[in-house]
């Protein structure tokens, strides 16, 4: 064949024609991907916000703001070396309520990475905390499930752990 034979020209415009077509699918595939981690981020922004007024409230002391966050038949669970330990929502909430009474230290809990599936009843969240009680600080992961009420977000499983 001869650089100027049409069959040469024509297979050589189809494969142009075939890596146009491919690079223009890749270009539109990865701008989709980032346009659905953000349509992602705006989906669970009430959760994250939901979230973040939980650690807040725990924070600033606020233990009725804190226990609002909780759906009345919630459960709890501290996972210590592999162990589950449980507990109902009025005993968990009292033992925070002591531990902000009794400390010496100012006590803040910060989210610090957040992760998030939700549908529009519930909700599941894996959430990497930072605890700083005076200069000691703790890090660990609370892992929620959500229930969508007419009053917002409330928790209905917490299983919590330290690093």
């Amino acid at each position: 064949m001869k650089n100027d034979d049409p069959a040469l020209l024509t297979l050589v415009l189809k494969r142009l024609v075939l890596l146009s077509s491919f690079v223009i699918l890749s270009a539109a595939f990865l701008s989709g991907c980032g346009a659905q981690e953000a349509a992602s981020r705006v989906e669970t922004a009430d959760v994250r916000e939901f979230l973040t007024h939980y650690f807040s409230t725990w924070s600033a002391k606020d233990m009725d703001g804190y226990g609002a966050c909780f759906h009345e038949q919630a459960r709890v669970v501290f996972v210590h070396q592999g162990a589950p330990h449980s507990y109902g929502l009025t005993d968990f909430l009292h033992g925070q309520k002591l531990s902000h009474a009794t400390t010496t230290v100012p006590m803040t809990e910060v989210p610090t990475d957040m992760k998030i599936l939700r549908d529009d009843r519930t909700a599941q969240a894996s959430v990497r905390w930072k605890l700083t009680k005076g200069s000691e600080i703790t890090t660990g992961t609370d892992c929620f499930t959500l229930i969508q009420t007419p009053a917002g977000w409330k928790i209905m499983s917490l299983v919590f752990y330290n690093d």
